[in-house]
């Protein structure tokens, strides 16, 4: 029998479900939480399976533990707890919000073609101006996704749809998905769609032929600072910069002065280098710059409980029956790099 914990707000159906497996006993966190913090030790030490947004700051309590889920994308709330050392399974909720931000890389590209921030102010002062510069589209565009995991694979889908073409650039290359969560008919299982795609050491060519390039990769040691100023230099000027993934995957000071000295032509940013952004950050500024809240994809997603329980019940299905797990982390991601 595995004594599985459930510190997440409950999807009845998934509960359901999860409780329905043979095999398992179902403990639940009276007020789960989004944050760290301690839980008492006697409720925790005799678990195996945990199904958390973060462990507990008493993760170290948890003497019996084999397999955790948590409910993000990112994964360095797992970071400093010897995952890799304790033997201790991991999986993350990739696939989850890959719908809402491929919809939000979407339409942030539509709305800084046609400069609708602009468009915006000119309502709210009374000005008609009907200049080309609110006209244009992006079908044949070039979009470049740094990274090809779930949240690109279905941006590619889409924009391929729109009529863009795909360059992608991965440090894995572009592979078939095996054992990965995905809402079905989304993404890019197979790995078929990119019209082109380019090796790390094709990094400059890869910059220099986009109009769009979209960060794609989780945030880890090797990749904090991935984008500085000759990356930035190496786009064209008329190309705009997005970044759903996270803020510190561009250096903070290189940003600042690729948008002041024009070397790209705007950028539409939903992850940040402070949380919550202060109201005196230079880039609340930029009238080209679209900032959103971190809600490109987030636990307030009409479909994130859901989605979330669905992965979780299936591995502990998967868990149980000793057969592959969905999204399972690699000891290299867990250790940060």
């Amino acid at each position: 029998m595995k004594n599985v914990l459930v510190d997440m707000k409950i999807h009845d159906q998934g509960l359901g479900k999860l409780q329905a497996i043979s095999g398992v006993n179902v403990t639940l966190v009276p007020e789960p939480a989004e944050i760290k913090r301690p839980l008492p030790a006697e409720l925790i030490e005799d678990k195996h399976i945990l199904f958390c947004s973060t462990p507990a700051e008493n993760f170290s309590d948890m003497k019996s533990i084999e397999f955790i889920q948590i409910a993000s994308a990112g994964y360095s709330q797992l970071f400093g707890l010897s995952l890799v050392e304790k033997k201790v399974r991991a999986c993350n909720a990739r696939g989850v919000f890959d719908v809402p931000i491929a919809e939000w890389n979407v339409s942030m590209m539509v709305n800084l073609a046609r400069n609708l921030r602009q468009m915006i102010r000119n309502q709210q002062t009374g000005t008609w101006d009907r200049s080309a510069v609110f006209q244009r589209e992006i079908r044949g565009s070039v979009v470049g996704l740094w990274g090809y995991g779930s949240i690109a694979r279905e941006t590619a889908r889409l924009a391929k749809q729109m009529g863009m073409k795909v360059h992608v650039m991965d440090i894995a290359g572009v592979n078939p998905f095996k054992n990965i969560y995905s809402v079905p008919g989304t993404g890019d299982s197979e790995g078929k769609l990119p019209d082109k795609v380019f090796s790390v050491d094709q990094k400059k060519e890869f910059l220099s032929g986009l109009d769009y390039l979209i960060l794609a990769m989780p945030l880890t040691k090797n990749t904090e600072g991935i984008v500085g100023e000759e990356d930035l230099k190496a786009l064209p000027r008329h190309a705009f910069l997005l970044n759903p993934a996270r803020g510190p995957l561009i250096k903070e000071q290189s940003l600042l002065k690729a948008l002041r000295e024009g070397w790209i032509t705007g950028a539409a940013l939903d992850t940040h280098y402070h949380y919550p952004m202060p109201a005196d950050h230079p880039l609340w500024r930029f009238p080209n710059v679209i900032m959103t809240p971190h809600i490109s994809g987030s636990s307030l997603s009409p479909h994130f409980t859901e989605r979330i329980w669905d992965i979780f019940c299936q591995n502990v299905q998967r868990y149980i029956l000793g057969k592959p797990l969905l999204n399972e982390l690699s000891p290299r991601q867990l250790d940060g790099q």
